[in-house]
């Protein structure tokens, strides 16, 4: 399937500012130059410009033109101005999304009983049904860029649970950094685990350089679309910046990427695990806010030189979801169902911001 025009621009100014052609705080070309050099028209540079400018690989500054943001040096952004994380949402979420239609839902309900039949009996493989792995494969190439295979994903009750079985297979003698603030509850299945964990403040573009590079932690859990509950979306640098703090081998990188689906951005953001040179990213996400919150289905995917850990340390834990959900959600998948509901509350919520 071929991108359209502004997403072929995106791309190739992206690595023009990323390999240093662009270094940061150089000014760009002006979007009639750009559209001449690469044969396409304003209005396409701007839509590039606009995916760019979201992800914070640049800065659009009124009638002075686009400066390249994006900065690959380790301590780019050094001890940032105090961030007052005040009125917070009291939910983990505070984007207005449309609920999945039950219409849809109970429909797909009536055809996976009438396909599936007596197998909705039988118990699941432990790391889940191999057909909803494969939905889910595909799925994540599509809409994510992140190229796995179904071995690679293991489904679980829920983020919660999930988070729980990381530290059978990463260990519990390393210390964990987590975000300040952060979602409550990560913080307390890993204590209850009994995870040393190390907080590390947020600033406005991500966790703080100071801290991060001073953490002895080995496990860095981040959520880098809107940060709950302080919203905070890590920048491209920052993101770029949580790679390179996990360069090291014995270091690893949990991505929560929980609610992303719904991002109003043209393009979602690139994520870390699809950015990753070394394979040192965990993916995380569920199904909760995409398709129903009493839906608890979470999904990871492991790097694959986690996979023999996880047989080892975590592999026999039988599979915690349901197999008839298992089947409904392979068929919202396969069916387009559940990307169309994507869609449709995204256009919603770009058309709502553009009041």
């Amino acid at each position: 399937m071929s991108h359209p025009a502004y997403e072929k621009l995106y791309e190739k100014i992206q690595d023009e500012i990323v390999s240093g052609l662009f270094p940061y705080g150089a000014k760009l070309p002006g979007k009639r130059a750009l559209a001449e050099q690469n044969g396409v028209s304003v209005i396409t540079v701007a839509h590039a410009l606009e995916m760019l400018a979201d992800e914070g690989y640049i800065t659009l500054r009124e009638r002075s033109g686009c400066y390249a943001a994006y900065r690959a040096d380790q301590n780019y952004s050094g001890i940032e101005p105090d961030f007052s994380f005040s009125d917070m949402p009291d939910i983990r979420s505070s984007a207005d999304v449309d609920g999945f239609s039950f219409s849809v839902l109970s429909r797909a309900m009536r055809r996976v009983i009438t396909e599936e039949g007596e197998k909705l009996l039988e118990k699941a493989p432990n790391q889940g049904l191999l057909s909803l792995r494969q939905a889910l494969t595909r799925y994540l190439a599509r809409a994510r860029g992140i190229y796995a295979e179904p071995d690679q994903i293991i489904l679980g009750a829920g983020a919660e649970y999930l988070y729980g079985m990381l530290t059978e297979i990463l260990g519990k003698d390393k210390i964990w950094a987590i975000e300040v603030p952060s979602y409550e509850k990560i913080a307390q299945v890993y204590s209850a685990r009994g995870i040393h964990l190390d907080p590390l403040p947020l600033g406005r573009s991500g966790i703080q350089s100071d801290a991060l590079w001073k953490t002895d932690a080995a496990v860095l859990h981040v959520s880098p679309y809107r940060s709950y509950p302080s919203d905070v979306t890590a920048s491209a640098s920052k993101r770029a910046e949580y790679l390179r703090w996990a360069h090291q081998p014995d270091r690893l990188l949990i991505e929560d990427d929980y609610e992303s689906e719904f991002s109003i951005r043209r393009k979602p953001m690139d994520t870390l695990f699809s950015q990753s040179e070394k394979g040192n990213v965990i993916y995380l996400n569920t199904f909760s806010r995409t398709i129903s919150s009493s839906l608890r289905v979470g999904y990871m995917v492991l790097p694959k030189k986690l996979l023999s850990p996880y047989q080892k340390q975590a592999g026999f834990y039988s599979c915690t979801v349901p197999a008839f959900e298992q089947y409904l959600l392979a068929s919202l998948i396969n069916s387009g169902e559940f990307e169309s509901h994507i869609r449709r509350v995204r256009r919603r919520l770009r058309s709502e911001s553009s009041i």
